[in-house]
């Protein structure tokens, strides 16, 4: 009998099919003398749609409200229809008697597995293969310790509550929200309370109120040291009061009243997990979640380089203690060699810092492979986040990096001046950095800071200074910052989505023009400011999710039930359904553009997609679209001479000047044009083609062609 492998992707099979002899190709599976391996493009089962229940919900109405079947079922997906049915008939052969799930090793991977084998109706027994990363040792070494299938079953009832739970919330209420208010809004557990959070952010930035303030610095010879008030501020916000204290401090004596040394001991930063290394990837490279997460997957599943990516944890195992140094020994290559070289020769300082168990879960930290790096292979983003990579891997072996940190006080009458110095005496981890102490999360709005590093003579307590002068800076209070990736920190600090899908969720909310990207900001639009005031409160805030996690957690434990964590999912559907329906507040379009519908007069309004701007009807039975961007005629006005812009009204086709205001229209020879042919005539004219010297020529030109 033979083994059915089931992988997630057709890029995994083909390295798993490689490694376990199954060198036989077919266009769904690759076969050998022990296994077939074959692969499930992602989802190909997924739950059925609202109409799949009944036909009458195919119409979108504000009373079938809410859809809560007893009993989920599930459907084929059409795009991926043609792979179940060749996993189906490979599940259904005689010689195949056992099956091997090797999708990702984690809740999702599990769930779109058992739908699969569910919808095709498997009965034999079957083995999960676990592994995080995808090199040849690691397939063998996973493969010759399968682990039973039914030790992950507390797992994929959790996957299936959560798809559940979404598939109840999300629908009904986006389905509520869409129909009550006539607009395309999408709500949902992790979303929303995501969009909530950028809301409030640009609330708090809306309210600030900037103030001017000053600070002080006097000028004591040897080095500087800036004033401050008891309780710490260096901000002076009256400038009457700077000038009251240079007077009273200016070339008067004072003296050193406290010295501070203290030794600072900096331990290696932890390993990363998904979301720190797409916060790092973002402030150093400006590398949107996304683009660092297809970066990572191309690092695992193609180069082999990097071990499972879409992990929360920042430790490691202890089963993973001897393959350290061999990691070590694949990456001392080329920049790395000579900080990971030393490391070899000695026995690895292993703390519970790198090697915890307690505190891994599914997968342990993202570390580099055993897999021998070739650098040239790389492209720059690739290199940029392997970079990222190897460096805090190879820091994890070094000591703490030691520094003398010394504050001085200085008192001058009743004025207190601090300064603070580093003097480093190791530098320890920070050497894979080349020594880097820079701060980059450094967010304080004073210019103390700007002395928090100084260089610092040697001084003694009760030691006599003189004020030599005196600095005066201006500056102003600085508003909360937008959200960048940070929100992922934010994200992952509430408990809202998992590793693998917090990139995801941002970029919805940014398809859906419910935020928009302004350079690495993010801004709630005008669609979105509405939509957090509409959706229910609940949703706003990520406590609801927070209470869902943890109970799919427990329920992963088999600490709870499905039951009734479904049946609180149920009535939470009723009440925030219920809430929509009785809401009297309105909903208006942000994005109204003052260009009209050529057919109906309606007023267009103006969306994003893939190929930039466009504009579209909101009259649901018209479908007009066109695209927003400017299209320039060769036809030049009278009075400025500047290219004149095609427009199109309810009258049809004409050209017009924006500065001057000039409008010319067809006249008699636009009736002789139907719509299909002004589009085509808008085309090639945009495109400059020179038939004629103005629209009218155009349109003649363009009847008299179709004429012959």
């Amino acid at each position: 009998m033979k083994t059915l492998v089931l992988a997630e992707k057709p890029s995994v099979a083909r390295e798993i099919a490689r490694v376990m002899g199954a060198r036989d190709k077919h266009k769904s599976y690759m076969e050998g003398p022990k296994y077939i391996v074959t692969w499930a493009l992602g989802h190909l089962v997924g739950l059925a749609e609202p109409e799949d229940y009944d036909k009458k919900y195919a119409t979108w109405n504000l009373e079938d409200l809410p859809i809560l079947p007893e009993r989920t079922k599930l459907k084929v997906l059409k795009e991926t229809n043609h792979q179940y049915k060749a996993v189906q008939q490979l599940m259904k052969r005689q010689d195949v008697g056992e099956l091997v799930i090797a999708t990702d090793a984690a809740r999702e991977g599990e769930l779109l597995a058992r739908w699969i084998m569910q919808m095709a109706g498997w009965k034999k027994p079957f083995k999960r293969l676990w592994i995080s990363s995808q090199t040849d040792k690691a397939i063998k070494d996973g493969f010759a310790s399968l682990k039973p299938g039914s030790q992950f079953d507390r797992l994929y009832e959790s996957a299936r509550c959560r798809a559940e739970a979404d598939w109840m919330i999300g629908l009904n209420v986006t389905r509520a929200l869409t129909v009550r208010f006539n607009a395309q809004l999408s709500a949902g557990r992790v979303q929303t309370p995501t969009l909530g959070m950028i809301m409030d952010r640009e609330n708090e930035i809306n309210s600030f109120r900037s103030q001017e303030y000053e600070t002080l610095t006097a000028d004591l010879g040897d080095f500087q040291a800036v004033w401050r008030a008891a309780g710490g501020d260096s901000r002076i916000f009256n400038p009457q009061e700077t000038q009251e204290l240079k007077k009273r401090v200016d070339g008067r004596k004072g003296t050193i009243a406290q010295v501070k040394k203290s030794e600072k001991v900096e331990p290696h930063p932890l390993a990363y997990d998904l979301t720190e290394l797409q916060r790092d990837a973002n402030r150093k490279y400006g590398f949107s979640a996304k683009q660092t997460s297809n970066v990572l997957q191309r690092l695992y599943e193609q180069h082999k380089l990097v071990t499972y990516p879409r992990t929360d944890s920042r430790y490691l195992t202890s089963d993973m203690t001897a393959t350290l140094k061999e990691r070590l020994d694949s990456i001392a290559i080329g920049p790395y060699a000579s900080l990971a070289r030393p490391l070899l020769r000695k026995n690895l300082n292993i703390t519970k810092r790198i090697v915890d168990d307690s505190k891994v879960t599914d997968h342990h930290a993202i570390i580099p492979t055993e897999q021998t790096v070739l650098l040239n292979q790389l492209n720059p983003e690739e290199r940029k986040l392997y970079d990222l990579i190897v460096r805090r891997f190879i820091s994890l072996f070094y000591p703490a990096a030691k520094y003398d940190s010394v504050a001085i006080t200085v008192q001058v009458g009743s004025d207190s001046f601090h300064v603070k110095g580093t003097t480093v005496k190791e530098s320890g981890w920070r050497e894979v950095y080349g020594g880097d102490y820079s701060d980059d999360d450094d967010e304080r709005a004073d210019d103390a800071a700007d002395h928090e590093r100084a260089l610092l003579p040697d001084v003694q307590q009760g030691q006599s200074v003189t004020v030599q002068r005196c600095h005066i800076k201006s500056g102003r209070t600085m508003p909360p910052k937008r959200y960048t990736e940070s929100m992922l920190s934010q994200m992952e600090k509430h408990g809202l989505g998992t590793p693998a899908t917090r990139a995801d969720i941002i970029e919805k909310l940014v398809s859906s023009d419910t935020i928009d990207r302004q350079g690495n900001s993010m801004h709630p639009t005008g669609k979105g400011k509405q939509l957090i005031e509409l959706a229910a409160p609940q949703l706003r805030t990520p406590d609801l999710t927070a209470r869902w996690e943890a109970e799919l957690e427990r329920i992963a434990r088999g600490q709870g039930k499905p039951g009734p964590f479904l049946d609180s999912i149920r009535s939470m559907a009723k009440e925030l359904v219920s809430t929509v329906k009785a809401s009297k507040a309105e909903y208006k379009p942000h994005n109204v553009s003052n260009s009209h519908c050529p057919d109906c007069n309606a007023r267009l309004l103006e969306k994003k997609g893939k190929r930039g701007k466009f504009l579209v009807c909101p009259t649901e039975d018209c479908g007009y679209r066109r695209s927003a961007e400017k299209r320039l005629s060769n036809r030049r006005c009278a009075q400025c001479h500047k290219k004149m812009e095609i427009k199109e009204g309810k009258a049809g086709l004409y050209v017009q000047c924006l500065p001057c205001g000039i409008t010319e229209t067809l006249d008699k020879d636009k009736q002789h044009v139907n719509k299909r042919d002004q589009q085509k005539l808008v085309k090639q004219y945009a495109k400059q083609e020179s038939i004629g010297s103005n629209l009218g020529d155009l349109l003649k030109a363009a009847m008299e062609k179709k004429g012959k």
